[in-house]
């Protein structure tokens, strides 16, 4: 997640304050058809814990709250080792027992306030990003406050779960630009330390409260802290000496990114509050423009609280915003003449020096193949990371109808990458219908000859509200055999399961979303991210807890691909250090193949029963008589080969390993 541009963010907090100090007005069942204005999930009621929800193709299996000192705030990203799913949460992670996926059970709430303090795990250790400024070394509320303050922990936590009712803080390690998100990655040939990459994105700390740290605004400056990916090692048979290791720049010689303007619904916002603004006298005049503006919430509430406390009062009203008023000019003319000169926004240029948005804010790792992809702000990466310490860019990719690269997912044979556009930094309403398609959305790229390749767009296909946040975030692959199929959460736009297989035509075939969580204002919720463990799929709610769902059969996904992928089992996840998947011998992979041949509508509905006919033979059969009619069937599928032959080889291989394994 990231906030509001500080433009956008004035305008959603002067709103809310202008409702307050004016009278104003307050401001048919949806079809179901294949277009976005008509999709079941647009004009659900909206509400906290009684939204109206649409389904399809997926049940959900449980709704779940934290405990009520950590349900005030906001639920982030999630883990998973053993039986149970580590929740993220502004206050603390939160450890739920998922034995019963349809009763998750509360273990453990640990206390430990930070921003955004996302979670992975390794083996008996829990990692915790921490960033913002509020962070205390020793986990207590209360925050650091001051420019300076060696008590602030800004980086990542390590803690020792080995009794995970019972977390043990072990390590904190510093970072410059503390940890927005972090990846665990496993080096294939260094079993004795696990690698940590800290991606940061806020501002860059003095060398006063960090040695090291070097914030030189010369965009030339190789060792500028914020263009680097701070590297962490934790030596496993030791973790409490955990320590950075390597500040990489993968960054050198990128050139300023291009970027696209306002969508159509902005505008018509921004006309909006502009109006609404003007009319309750909330404007100004630029003082380098003359242009008219809207005056900044966060200037705005502190005069009205001010002005509302000398008459003592306690809430503000129509004297207090009279009084307000005279003074709005004059105060934004000396914040003007006291602001640093900043350079235009500029379009892309080649010869540009690098850019200003060089920070990852998600790395997935894929150590099998010793590949990452890296979503960094304004391009989107591929890393060769076959030496963990020393990254090196293979590729770099920027796009115009991308605002903020946010995340990154592999397909399983690492074939083909797909990055998310956290346009509106998570806080805005970026489904609306006059959003662009191509904007907030997934970018699908084929990888040919370690360089990125784009092929097409992906965005949630339902139109959502202007009180709903809504756009792509974190998402993992569902292990469907044979087919590249994605979960992902849209905040507000609920989650989206899609097919990617065929990159040039992505197809959504599952979703679930609710309500908002308030149809009059803007209110944070929805899901922040959903991944698939274990045969379910867990989504971390951010103002409501988390949902456990499951998909059900349906035209693009049949029970037996479901069982197939239910065979696939992790002793631990985290989405961004992502495994080679790999399914074991069983009857529903080898059916599940059946059935995507028959869906595929190449081979005839005769010769489709005559296979199902012999699986089903074997399954029934053991011994001997399993083997003979195992051989049998994989011998005659190769007389279909001229329908799919890859897919017939995926079949007959089901086959052949059902031979060796199922006796």
């Amino acid at each position: 997640m990231f906030v509001f541009p500080s433009h956008r963010r004035g305008l959603q907090l002067a709103l809310v304050v202008i409702s307050t100090t004016i009278a104003a007005c307050s401001p048919a069942k949806p079809k179901v058809a294949p277009t976005p204005s008509t999709d079941p999930r647009v004009g659900l009621k909206s509400g906290l814990y009684n939204a109206a929800e649409a389904v399809s193709n997926m049940h959900v299996m449980a709704r779940v709250t934290p405990p009520k000192v950590f349900n005030t705030s906001t639920n982030s990203d999630l883990a998973f080792t053993g039986k149970y799913v580590i929740q993220g949460n502004y206050n603390g992670p939160i450890v739920w027992d998922i034995s019963n996926p349809s009763k998750p059970e509360l273990v453990v709430a640990y206390e430990c306030p930070a921003s955004q303090n996302d979670v992975s795990v390794y083996k008996n250790l829990m990692f915790m990003s921490a960033e913002a400024m509020n962070g205390r070394i020793d986990c207590k509320p209360g925050g650091a406050p001051g420019p300076v303050n060696k008590e602030r922990m800004r980086g990542v936590r390590v803690f020792d779960i080995s009794d995970i009712k019972n977390p043990k803080l072990v390590a904190n390690v510093q970072t410059c630009r503390g940890s927005h998100t972090h990846t665990v990655l496993e080096s294939p040939t260094d079993k004795n330390n696990v690698y940590i990459y800290v991606s940061g994105s806020s501002a860059v700390r003095s060398a006063d409260e960090l040695a090291g740290c070097n914030n030189d605004a010369a965009v030339t400056e190789a060792n500028a802290s914020r263009l680097r990916i701070e590297i962490i090692k934790v030596p496993l048979n030791d973790p409490s000496k955990a320590a950075v290791v390597n500040r990489a720049n993968v960054f050198s010689g990128l050139t300023a990114n291009p970027t696209h303007g306002l969508s159509d619904a902005d505008k018509a916002a921004d006309a909006r509050a502009m109006n609404t603004a003007r009319a309750a006298g909330f404007t100004v005049k630029n003082p380098q423009s003359g242009a008219e503006m809207v005056v900044n919430g966060r200037m705005l509430a502190p005069l009205m609280d001010s002005v509302m406390r000398s008459r003592g009062g306690t809430s503000p009203n129509a004297a207090d915003s009279a009084a307000v008023r005279p003074m709005l000019q004059g105060l934004v003319n000396r914040m003007f003449a006291n602001a640093p000169t900043q350079a235009a926004p500029s379009a892309y240029n080649p010869s540009a020096p690098v850019s200003e948005r060089s920070q990852c804010h998600d790395i997935t790792v894929y150590p099998s193949l010793g590949l990452a992809g890296g979503a960094c702000e304004g391009h989107g990466l591929l890393l060769d990371i076959s030496d963990p310490i020393n990254p090196i860019r293979l590729d770099a990719v920027a796009d115009s109808n991308f605002a903020y690269w946010h995340s990154a997912t592999f397909n399983n044979d690492g074939t083909q990458m797909l990055f998310s556009d956290e346009w509106g930094g998570g806080g805005g309403p970026k489904c609306r219908a006059g959003d662009k398609p191509e904007w907030g959305a997934d970018a699908i790229f084929k990888i040919v000859n370690k360089k990125l390749v784009f092929q097409s767009y992906y965005k949630l296909p339902a139109y959502q509200t202007e009180n709903e946040n809504c756009v792509a975030h974190n998402g993992s692959l569902i292990p469907i055999p044979g087919r590249d199929v994605m979960v992902q959460s849209w905040y507000q736009g609920g989650i989206s399961v899609f097919d990617w297989t065929d990159p040039v035509h992505p197809k959504e075939i599952a979703s679930f979303d609710r309500g908002p969580v308030d149809s009059t204002r803007m209110v944070s919720g929805g899901s922040w991210s959903v991944y698939w463990y274990n045969g379910q799929m867990i989504s971390s709610e951010i103002a409501r807890g988390m949902d456990v769902v499951e998909l059900t059969p349906s035209e693009y996904i049949s029970q037996n691909e479901i069982d197939a992928a239910k065979t696939v089992k992790w002793d631990q996840l985290n989405a961004q250090g992502q495994p080679k998947i790999a399914w074991p011998p069983s009857f529903a992979l080898a059916k599940a193949f059946t059935d995507q041949l028959e869906r595929k509508g190449c081979v005839t509905s005769a010769r489709i029963g005559e296979i199902r006919a012999g699986i089903n033979s074997a399954e029934k059969s053991s011994g001997a008589a399993r083997s003979a009619a195992l051989t049998k069937l994989s011998a005659s599928i190769d007389a279909d080969r001229s329908c799919d032959s890859k897919k017939i080889d995926l079949l007959k291989k089901a086959l052949q390993d059902l031979m060796g394994s199922v006796m």
